[in-house]
């Protein structure tokens, strides 16, 4: 992971090191477990509880040095295709006095200084708040807290050391009081994304719910929320770059 100036800017991403591993590190492992898959090969044809038999009886049926190339170019691929998707996903965060930009999968946002009022870490998310304490971005990430605390802290940004909202949450239960209308229908409807693991529903809804004056976090696949006052114009955070989905 790296911290680095540009100009005023300062850049917090995961580094050269993050690319090595992912692009080296993944199909090296995915490699070598194919090759140890394919020497037991015959071993595991035989064992009907074991998934991909099909796989396994074709390279026990293969001549060696064809079927290791086989067990290993594969899984070789598929870490290839894991270091691509990882490599898409990283977040880039570059802060400056007056402006913050997030840049994820080939997508950038810029938040102003002046919109912000608050920013901190909730588990492994970039948090940023406006004044009325309505998520302006929610960024998971495997960035150190303590890097983009440095960044944000020399920049002058608001930074806390935990939510200041944190105590008003309440977890989610169907039909509990006090949820504007149509807000138990939205969380009943992302409780079931989140339980199947559906990140573009669950991202689609809290964009939803933040357009009613609700603020979602999750934890232990659990909803809990919160409300803000709604001004009457409000720009709602993009689920394409801002949102953290399980």
């Amino acid at each position: 992971m790296s911290v680095r100036a540009e100009e005023q800017a300062t850049v917090v991403d995961g580094g050269v090191g993050e690319l090595v591993l992912m692009w080296g590190g993944f199909p090296l492992l995915g490699a070598g477990l194919g090759a140890a898959l394919t020497v037991v090969s015959g071993w595991l044809a035989d064992l009907p509880w074991v998934p991909f038999q099909g796989w396994f009886e074709l390279l026990a049926g293969l001549p060696e040095r064809q079927a290791l190339a086989g067990g290993t170019a594969l899984p070789a691929l598929a870490g290839l295709l894991v270091a691509y998707v990882g490599t898409r996903e990283r977040l880039t965060v570059t802060v400056d006095p007056a402006a913050v930009r997030l840049h994820r999968d080939g997508h950038g946002r810029d938040l102003a200084r002046a919109s912000v009022a608050c920013v901190f870490v909730d588990g492994k998310a970039l948090v940023l708040l406006d004044s009325d304490g309505a998520e302006l971005a929610r960024e998971k990430s495997d960035l150190s807290g303590d890097r983009l605390r440095a960044a944000f802290t020399a920049q002058g940004w608001p930074w806390q050391e935990a939510d200041p909202h944190r105590d008003a949450y309440r977890r989610w239960v169907e039909g509990l009081p006090g949820l504007p209308a149509g807000a138990d229908a939205l969380l009943r409807a992302r409780q079931r994304a989140v339980d199947a693991r559906r990140g573009d529903d669950a991202r689609d809804l809290r964009r939803e719910l933040a357009r009613l004056g609700v603020v979602v976090r999750d934890e232990d696949r659990r909803q809990y929320w919160r409300l803000v006052r709604l001004p009457l114009h409000r720009e709602v955070t993009d689920g394409s770059v801002a949102v953290e989905e399980p």
